[in-house]
């Protein structure tokens, strides 16, 4: 089941630039009729919907990536000066292109990059932030220039790194990112390890996000430390095998996945259509 012969499905593709692009790839402070979403918005809410690399909206936005990885195309994005902007944007192309196919050969040598710096940054049973910072600088091969590392609990290292660890280095990594007290930056602000009071709200969609986000690592010992979300999630049905995040959870990305929510039936369908398939990668 998918959604993507759904309205908002329609709507994104008829958005899209010929370049394969919606214009501004990670930020956009004004929001216009003709360009509402960013580039990054648009592929998360398409993947959400049920497109791969198989669609051709999907292609082209690869395709457009895979140019700005090797320097062919700009983004029209304003540089931001937290980063070193060559190293983030690498990582955000190459975590982009990831999420959908592994044919692309400067991504893959990006994810080999970054394994390499946090597998030796965990060979010794925990985090050595001295050491991650002498391999980033080695191994990425710049310094930021007055700006600040990039931090790997975000959305685009732990993205990219998944299933790509060293696999006794996996769990205790795991661990870290689950304790971590300001939670994956872009996606959950607080320590994952605790659940959110609420389930029909808007952290709830943030916080299942994060979990999906997990739920990709395939080794054991990770799913053995995701259990507590299964009894989470069972205590917050409302009958047998179905759920409702509420209207609050409505954020444009994630839900709605029908056409509409006036009904609610629709919103516990959508619902329990993303619980149900976070329980089966939970497995």
């Amino acid at each position: 089941m998918d959604y993507k012969d759904s309205k908002w499905a329609d709507k994104i593709i008829k958005l899209q630039q010929k370049d394969g692009s919606w214009g501004y790839f990670h930020s956009l402070s004004n929001p216009t009729k003709e360009q509402p979403i960013t580039t990054e918005q648009a592929l998360r809410r398409l993947k959400i919907l049920g497109f791969t690399i198989n669609d051709k909206p999907i292609q082209k936005a690869i395709n457009y990536l895979s140019n700005c990885l090797i320097e062919k195309i700009k983004i029209p994005d304003r540089q931001e000066k937290l980063h070193n902007w060559k190293i983030f944007t690498e990582l955000m192309f190459s975590t982009w292109i990831k999420i959908f196919t592994i044919e692309n050969k400067k991504a893959n040598e990006i994810t080999q990059n970054w394994t390499t710096i946090v597998n030796c940054s965990f060979e010794n049973g925990i985090y050595d932030k001295v050491k991650y910072i002498k391999l980033y600088e080695k191994i990425l091969g710049l310094k930021p220039k007055g700006g600040r590392l990039i931090d790997f609990i975000n959305f685009y290292p732990i993205s990219l790194l998944t299933n790509n660890l060293d696999k006794k280095i996996e769990p205790i990594f795991f661990n870290y990112v689950l304790n971590h007290e300001c939670g994956i930056y872009y996606i959950w602000d607080k320590k994952i390890i605790n659940t959110p009071e609420l389930f029909k709200s808007k952290n709830a969609n943030r916080y299942v996000s994060a979990i999906e986000l997990l739920a990709e690592y395939n080794n054991k010992e990770c799913k053995k430390q995701l259990e507590f979300i299964n009894k989470w999630l069972s205590k917050n049905m409302i009958e047998k095998n179905k759920w409702d995040m509420g209207k609050e959870s409505k954020d444009g990305i994630n839900f709605p996945l029908s056409d509409s929510w006036k009904k609610d039936e629709n919103r516990i369908k959508d619902c329990t259509y993303r619980i149900n398939k976070l329980l089966g990668k939970l497995k």
